[in-house]
C-alpha cells in the first residue's frame, strides 16, 4: 500500500523542478502579494499558532559590541566560521539594516549582507510579515544565559512596539539552556518580577493572556538538566496568587509521559499547557523522514487528564551541518518543498488541540526558519535554500496552516496553495 508521502511525491517534486528550471532561465517566482490581517485576539491561546522568535543575531557596528553573534563561531566571520545554515533574504531591507560580510559576495557579484536582530526596522519588518501572512505572533526568547546583555531588553521593547503597530501578540519564553541549575529559580523569578513591576510588559494590550492570566513559557524542563525541586518551585511561583501569577506553558521532552522520576512526572502534570519538543523527532516511512506526530493523541489525552492543554510543536525541516560539522549531515531533515511542514499542520488539526507552536520564525542556525530565505546565497557559504521556491513560501504555509488550525479554513490533506 502506498504511503501518503509516496502519493505526494510527484506534487512537491514537480513544483521544485519547475522552480529550478525557471530560476535557471532567469525567471523568479514572485512572492504572494499578501493582504494585511486585522488585529488578533490577545486574550486567549486557543486558536493561536505562535512562532518562536530567537532575535539573537548581532553584527559589528550595531551598538551591542557582540561582533557576529550567532552568525559566526568567532569574532570575525569567514566561510569556515559560519554557524548558520540558511542565508536570510535581505532584498527588502533598507541600507541601514544591512551589514556587509567581509570577503563574501552574492552570485551576481554584489556584496553579501546579514542583519542584526537589535535593529528596530528589522523587527518591524518581521512583524509586518507576520501581519501580512496571517501569523498570530511570537514567543520572544529570553535565554537566562543572555539576560545580562542589554540588547535583549531592547529587543523586547521593540517587539512590544512592533506588535502594537501590527496587531500581533507576544509572550515571554524563558529558555533555561546552559544556566547553572542552582541559580535558575532566583534568576528567572527576579527577571519576571522586573518585567511585571518596572516594565509592565504583561499589562501591554498585545501581551498574550490565557484564562485571564498572562502567559509565560518555560522551555527546558528536562530531568537531565536539574532537579524536579527546581521545576516545582518555578511552576508554584507562577501559580501563586498575586501580581506574578501566570498561565504556564512548559517545554518538555518528547517522552514526558513515560518519565519514571516521580517528582518530574508530577511537575509535568502541574503545567497549564504542555509542549513536548518535537524538533528532530522523526520516523522513517517509504524511505522518507516524517515528523513523529502519531504520539500526539496520547500526549493530548494525558494532558487533559491533568487538566492541561497541549501545544504541539511544528517545524519545517532541520539542518545544522555548519554549526556541528559534516558528521551532522545525517541529522538533516529535508523539507520536501513544504510537505514535511504541512503534514504536521494536518496532524495538529486532526488532533483538535486548537493551537500550535511553530519552531521557529528566524532560526536559520538549525534551518528551522520560516521567514524569507534566499535561494542565492554567497558562493563562499555552504547554505541550504528553499529549493527554488519563493522566499516567502513558508510564511505563506504558516498562514494557511494557522487558518486551518483555528477553523477559518477546512482541513486539507494537501498543501492548498501553489508557489
Amino acid at each position: 500500500m502506498q504511503t501518503r508521502a509516496t502519493l505526494s511525491l510527484p506534487f512537491w517534486f514537480g513544483k521544485l523542478l519547475i522552480a529550478i528550471i525557471l530560476s535557471a532561465i532567469g525567471i523568479t517566482a514572485k512572492p504572494l502579494v499578501a493582504q494585511e490581517m486585522p488585529s488578533i485576539d490577545a486574550t486567549t491561546l486557543d486558536g493561536k499558532v505562535m512562532c518562536g522568535y530567537q532575535a539573537w543575531f548581532r553584527c559589528p557596528d550595531d551598538g551591542t559590541n557582540s561582533s557576529w553573534q550567532h552568525w559566526s563561531r568567532r569574532p570575525e566571520i569567514t566561510p569556515r566560521s559560519l554557524t548558520f545554515q540558511m542565508w536570510p533574504d535581505l532584498s527588502e531591507f533598507t541600507p541601514s539594516e544591512k551589514y556587509a560580510v567581509p570577503g563574501m559576495k552574492y552570485p551576481d557579484g554584489t556584496p553579501a549582507y546579514l542583519y542584526s536582530s537589535v535593529h528596530q526596522k528589522t523587527i518591524d519588518r518581521h512583524f509586518k510579515w507576520m501581519q501580512q501572512y496571517g501569523i498570530d505572533g511570537v514567543f520572544v526568547q529570553r535565554f537566562l544565559v543572555n539576560l545580562r546583555q542589554p540588547s535583549f531588553d531592547v529587543i523586547l521593547e521593540q517587539v512590544r512596539t512592533s506588535a502594537q503597530d501590527t496587531g500581533r501578540t507576544f509572550a515571554v519564553c524563558y529558555d533555561l539552556s546552559g544556566y547553572p541549575a542552582d541559580r535558575i529559580f532566583d534568576r528567572l523569578t527576579k527577571d519576571w518580577k522586573q518585567l511585571c513591576d518596572e516594565r509592565k510588559v504583561t499589562r501591554d494590550e498585545r501581551y498574550l493572556d490565557h484564562n485571564g492570566l498572562p502567559v509565560v513559557f518555560i522551555w527546558g524542563l528536562y530531568p537531565d538538566r536539574f532537579s524536579s525541586l527546581t521545576a516545582h518551585q518555578l511552576i508554584d511561583f507562577f501559580h501563586e496568587e498575586g501580581p506574578y501569577r501566570a498561565t504556564v506553558i512548559g517545554g518538555v521532552p518528547p517522552d514526558w509521559r513515560s518519565e519514571n522520576n516521580t517528582g518530574w512526572a508530577m511537575a509535568f502534570r502541574k503545567l497549564d499547557v504542555i509542549s513536548p519538543w518535537n524538533v528532530g523527532n522523526i520516523e522513517m516511512r517509504g524511505g522518507e523522514k516524517l515528523a513523529h506526530t502519531h504520539v500526539w493523541k496520547e500526549d493530548l489525552a494525558e494532558a487533559q487528564r491533568s487538566g492541561a492543554k497541549l501545544l504541539p510543536v511544528i517545524y519545517p525541516g532541520f539542518n545544522w551541518t555548519n554549526l556541528k560539522g559534516p558528521q551532522a549531515q545525517r541529522d538533516t531533515i529535508p523539507r520536501r518543498g513544504g510537505e514535511f511542514f504541512w503534514e504536521q499542520f494536518v496532524a495538529a488539526k486532526k488532533l483538535g488541540s486548537g493551537m500550535a507552536y511553530v519552531a521557529m520564525f528566524d532560526e536559520v542556525d538549525e534551518a528551522t526558519a520560516i521567514y524569507k530565505v534566499t535561494n542565492n546565497p554567497p558562493f563562499e557559504a555552504e547554505c541550504a535554500t528553499y529549493e527554488g521556491l519563493p522566499s516567502d513560501w513558508y510564511l505563506r504555509l504558516t498562514g494557511e496552516g494557522s487558518k486551518m488550525i483555528r477553523g477559518d479554513a477546512p482541513l486539507s490533506e494537501q498543501i492548498p496553495i501553489r508557489p
